[in-house]
């Protein structure tokens, strides 16, 4: 397994549909074989610049264990999330 940490911008909902969201994740990695190791909230904050009409988002960083189809998996679901701004996904070194 490897190490990765996402990075996603949640719509700015309301907290109990934004922890939805990061659960939904979360869930997501573990059901493909990860091990999450922490998820760190910045919360909301401004937007450099608009995106899809947005100015504010929450952001939230996940730090997992996975193989590299589990990743796959989670890009291919927050490509087509409505509640994700923006993403990425990078494998930290060893």
């Amino acid at each position: 397994m490897r190490k990765y940490e996402v990075i996603f911008i949640v719509k700015p909902l309301d907290e109990e549909a934004t922890n939805a969201v990061i659960a939904k994740f979360e869930n997501l990695i573990k059901n493909n074989g990860g091990n999450v190791e922490k998820i760190d909230r910045w919360g909301k904050r401004r937007l450099a610049y608009p995106v899809k009409d947005f100015t504010e988002g929450y952001y939230c960083v996940i730090y997992f264990d996975a193989e590299p189809k589990a990743v796959f998996e989670l890009e291919r679901v927050m490509k087509i999330t409505d509640e994700i701004l923006r993403h990425m996904v990078v494998k930290e070194d060893e």
